[in-house]
């Protein structure tokens, strides 16, 4: 972790901000005590498709029939 003072912060930000991009946290003071600190973001969460695998998923006519021998098999709960 990096600790810089703020008059240097601000002559180097951009590549404070680059550092910190590779991962590393940088922590910015001032009279010798921590004020700030830049740190990278985590990346954005993918947005849903919705409708991607439309017409390619067939589900058959029979898919909620009950098995055969499931109405005299025992549940299992109690």
């Amino acid at each position: 972790m990096a600790i810089v003072n703020i008059y240097e912060a601000k002559t180097r930000l951009s590549s404070l901000v680059d550092l910190a991009a590779t991962g590393e946290d940088v922590v910015i003071g001032r009279n010798g005590k921590p004020i700030a600190r830049i740190t990278s973001l985590a990346p954005p969460k993918r947005s849903i498709r919705f409708g991607v695998l439309k017409g390619r998923v067939n589900i058959a006519a029979d898919f909620d029939a009950p098995l055969p021998g499931a109405a005299d098999a025992p549940s299992g709960r109690r």
